[in-house]
């Protein structure tokens, strides 16, 4: 039987504008080892911006990371994002593969 791992982890969501802008930030979450990994993938946004109905392509992003890294992941993707406004979100892992875990905890 594995150990319980005593660590909390979190997804974070964030989109870009672009891909070369997703791969550089979560190059450098990863470099500064406050993240494991990210996962981008391409999609379509419609949203309300300034009173008017907005719609563009985008690059959302999964990052898996540690409940205690979340606010120097914030305020890193909020330094180095081109929005206004960027979509920072999170919510809890409550149940995964013990070893993915432990390696999350591992590399961050």
């Amino acid at each position: 039987m594995e150990t319980p791992i005593k660590t909390s982890f979190i997804v974070v969501y964030t989109t870009f504008p672009n891909l070369k802008t997703a791969k550089r930030i979560i190059k450098g979450l990863i470099k500064n080892r406050m993240v494991a990994c990210g996962n981008i993938f391409k999609l379509s946004s419609i949203y309300i911006w300034k009173g008017e109905i907005e719609q563009n392509p985008e690059y959302g992003v999964f990052i898996k990371t540690t409940k205690r890294n979340y606010k120097k992941v914030e305020i890193y993707i909020k330094n180095n994002h081109p929005y206004e406004v960027p979509e920072i979100i999170s919510w809890e892992i409550d149940k995964g593969l013990n070893s993915y875990l432990k390696w999350i905890d591992t590399e961050t």
